[in-house]
């Protein structure tokens, strides 16, 4: 019989239904909390969500874009004049590029046998020269300790020769800092099929070809001088055109598609890529290695090895655009009026745990109505009193109690 009744009980308490009841609460204290946490709901719905960003457009992240660059200036290094062939690699002028600021050359190498250059391959015997196969140094061990120079053996290497010595001093091709930029962009939005490009209808052939770039006052120029990027962008052009670096160069496309064509511009900033190797002591800065082959009327190959060090400039591009959309307007009203219950909760607990008069709030906020309560008393009244005074009356809304406190 027990385990029967508490089985119907368990079955009763299923087959229940829980319904709201309004009480009405005559408080100052929570009356203001009430409308100022609504305020704030409202406020920041209307001003951050709806109007900062935007919530009533559906956006479209995915820009397509496409850039081509054009490098400009003659500059002098050591007693050549270098023009774009020789200074921008690769040629193609596509949106990563380099330019060379500083060289290191070794002429004249060809296949053979000879001493390593580096001082970590110093060695007095064969036996100092019996290391596995390197993966720095100028070539592959042979296991022999040769003679360098007078006062020094170093182990000998099979590869080009002579080994690169990158220890020596190179001058700067300082000329570089008044090199001009040319970028020409263009880009897409498939969702919208919008598309514009960075040389805006306003700017003419004569500003194209006297138009420097400026956040300020030349906003839209597409030409850059280099001194200017590398100094918006935080940095000494002297010291990043010795050690070389990367510099980032951001298009960015922020479209409000709701206002007219004319309004969706580009915006230029710029920002060091490798700041982490700028303070790296064992590989500062940026720089490769290229060659350049030639052979003999005897059929002997023979290259011209240079390490180059420079300034790669990485074009990035990003944006997004945002048009009126009914569904995400809806989405986000709804959202807006659901969150004006926060208010409703905030109040609920200080009523039912902080201030005074809580217990005879939760009376009358919750109750229990069984079918027996429903037959026999079809106006139910609660007579509990606070402080000796019965301060309940019906209120005006339909099914509210009024309670002040």
């Amino acid at each position: 019989m027990p385990m029967l009744s508490s089985s119907m009980n368990c079955v009763a308490e299923f087959f229940t239904y829980e319904t709201t009841k309004s009480v009405v609460v005559k408080s100052w204290t929570v009356g203001v909390i009430n409308r100022v946490v609504q305020l704030l709901v409202i406020s920041y719905f209307i001003g951050w969500v709806f109007l900062h960003e935007k919530a009533y457009q559906v956006r479209d992240t995915s820009i397509e874009s496409s850039v081509v660059t054009k490098v400009k200036g003659f500059g002098k290094y050591t007693n050549r004049v270098m023009d774009t062939a020789d200074y921008v690699t690769p040629p193609q002028g596509t949106s990563v590029f380099v330019i060379i600021t500083k060289q290191i050359v070794t002429e004249n190498q060809v296949q053979g046998f000879c001493p390593e250059s580096e001082v970590k391959y110093s060695c007095v015997s064969d036996s100092d020269c019996q290391r596995p196969v390197p993966t720095t140094g100028g070539g592959i061990l042979t296991g022999r300790c040769v003679n360098y120079n007078r006062s020094l053996w170093t182990c000998e290497i099979q590869g080009w020769c002579p080994a690169e010595v990158d220890t020596v001093q190179a001058p700067i091709m300082l000329e570089a800092e008044n090199f001009t930029l040319f970028i020409k962009n263009s880009i897409r939005f498939p969702l919208f099929d919008f598309e514009k490009g960075n040389l805006l209808p306003n700017l003419t052939a004569q500003d194209i070809r006297t138009c420097r770039f400026h956040p300020v006052t030349q906003p839209f120029c597409p030409i850059l001088r280099l001194g200017d990027i590398v100094r918006f962008a935080g940095q000494d052009f002297a010291k990043l055109a010795s050690t070389g670096g990367i510099l980032g160069i951001k298009i960015g496309w922020v479209c409000d598609l709701d206002r007219s064509w004319e309004h969706c511009v580009p915006s230029y900033t710029f920002t060091r890529l490798d700041s982490v190797s700028e303070k790296n002591n064992v590989s500062p800065g940026y720089n490769f290695r290229y060659a350049k082959y030639y052979r003999r009327e005897n059929g002997t190959e023979y290259r011209t090895l240079m390490k180059a060090f420079g300034i790669r400039f990485d074009v990035l591009v990003y944006g997004n655009a945002g048009k009126f959309n009914i569904i995400p307007t809806l989405i986000n009203t709804v959202a807006a009026f659901t969150s004006v219950g926060v208010g409703t909760v905030l109040c609920d607990i200080i009523l039912l745990n902080f201030l005074k008069g809580a217990e005879q709030y939760k009376a009358k906020k919750f109750e229990e109505v069984t079918d027996v309560t429903l037959c026999h008393s079809p106006v139910y009244r609660s007579s509990q009193m606070l402080g000796g005074r019965n301060d309940e009356k019906q209120s005006t809304d339909s099914g509210a109690y009024s309670i002040g406190l």
